[in-house]
């Protein structure tokens, strides 16, 4: 098919999620560029929300997934038969892992991975209520609707989920409302689609010690935060507070789609009985997902990728504050490579990305605060590339803004 041809089938028959896709006819991607039809590339500022963490097209995880393709595929439903990229991407997640956290249930995808923590949790602890944040973001699943954090999400979908209740994110004195009746508490060590809100110092720990005292399970959802994107390889390493339940996804999988949840093997093992088969996934921890994961987590821990996003974000943000000043930027929040740009309002917002569209950016705002704009870049994006994007970025806001400063003038 032409371009054109490819466009007018995606409008036609391809479900749309909004009433203006961004619509580029991909032609291909490779490192931190995407090639679009019409010779246009634009430099990839989302890296697909965080799960190109190491880019397009890297030769390890493109080798990986050809050998495995050239074993086997699908052969069996999850759990049955050993499949060995699975069986090693659940060892080496374990081997990184505080002891607790060393049993792994593979998924196609976070919010499937965020279903199975709350099933986990109600079975596990015999209780049926759940607690998530304002402002939190889980996906789009019913039970991950059902203790997201949004209610223009939650709203159209209702009758959710009974029994989940929420609280604001940092309100200490909210923690009090976790009592014996909860079964888990799901919770983003950053909340991403909030507007990238950092927790409180100790305010992690706070809840993990008020989890224990009641015998809720404590879930942390790093789908986006996992696996280097915040500067540490989970981001709760910067907490006191180690999870019953991690939930990953995005960035595991290396570009195939792959999620988990991972717990201990006593707490795991009650989806295996009564009844047998109590939570089972047909595609999840495909093989050749598993291996492209595997092949990806080792260049993510081979070549530093943590600290480097740790260091590189610090070095970015630094760049955005002097090239994207105030008013029209009230601020910049970051952790690691996961960076939330703040703007006056909805429409600064929109515009702004709609202009770094046009110098060729490709990036876009938060669905919890529309005045946050967000940036999750491949972890292995070139200083020079960050450095030509926050050039381009000071170009379109000038151009946004000019014709405000012409009106006052």
């Amino acid at each position: 098919m032409t371009p054109g041809e490819q466009l007018a089938a995606f409008l036609r028959h391809v479900a749309q999620t909004s009433d203006s896709p961004l619509a580029l006819v991909v032609e291909r991607a490779e490192g931190s560029t995407l090639h679009v039809a019409g010779g246009r590339q634009y430099l990839d500022l989302l890296a697909g929300i965080g799960v190109a963490a190491l880019g397009h097209g890297n030769q390890r995880v493109l080798d990986a997934i050809a050998a495995q393709a050239a074993r086997h595929l699908h052969v069996m439903v999850y759990g049955e038969l050993v499949q060995e990229t699975q069986v090693a991407l659940a060892a080496r997640l374990a081997s990184l892992l505080p002891a607790g956290l060393g049993c792994v249930y593979f998924t196609n995808s976070g919010t499937e991975a965020v279903e199975g923590a709350l099933k986990l949790a109600r079975k596990a602890t015999g209780r049926s209520w759940l607690m998530s944040f304002h402002g939190g973001f889980h996906g789009d699943t019913l039970g991950s609707v059902s203790v997201g954090g949004n209610p223009l999400y939650k709203t159209p979908f209702e009758p959710l989920l009974p029994n989940v209740t929420q609280i604001a994110f940092n309100d200490l004195s909210a923690l009090q409302h976790i009592d014996e009746r909860y079964a888990g508490v799901i919770v983003e060590p950053v909340q991403a689609e909030a507007g990238v809100v950092l927790p409180a110092p100790g305010y992690l720990a706070a809840l993990r010690k008020r989890c224990t005292e009641v015998g809720a399970l404590l879930i942390f959802d790093e789908v986006i935060t996992g696996l280097g994107r915040t500067g540490t390889l989970f981001a709760f390493e910067q907490h006191e507070a180690v999870p019953d339940v991690l939930v990953l996804a995005k960035a595991l999988g290396g570009g195939l789609p792959l999620g988990a949840f991972v717990a201990s093997r006593k707490l795991l093992s009650c989806l295996a009985h009564d009844p047998a088969l109590a939570h089972v996934t047909t595609f999840g921890g495909h093989p050749l997902s598993c291996a492209a994961g595997l092949a990806a987590l080792e260049v993510i821990l081979e070549e530093k990728l943590p600290g480097r996003a740790a260091r590189v974000g610090n070095w970015l943000v630094d760049k955005l504050r002097r090239r994207l000043p105030p008013p029209a930027v009230v601020g910049i929040r970051h952790a690691g490579l996961l960076i939330g740009i703040e703007m006056q309002s909805p429409a600064l917002a929109s515009a702004f990305t709609a202009a770094c569209r046009s110098e060729g950016l490709l990036l876009g705002w938060t669905l919890h605060d529309d005045k946050v704009v967000r940036l999750a870049p491949p972890l292995v994006i070139s200083e020079a590339e960050l450095d030509e994007a926050s050039l381009r970025m000071e170009r379109a806001l000038a151009r946004v803004l000019a014709p405000t400063k012409t009106a006052r003038s």
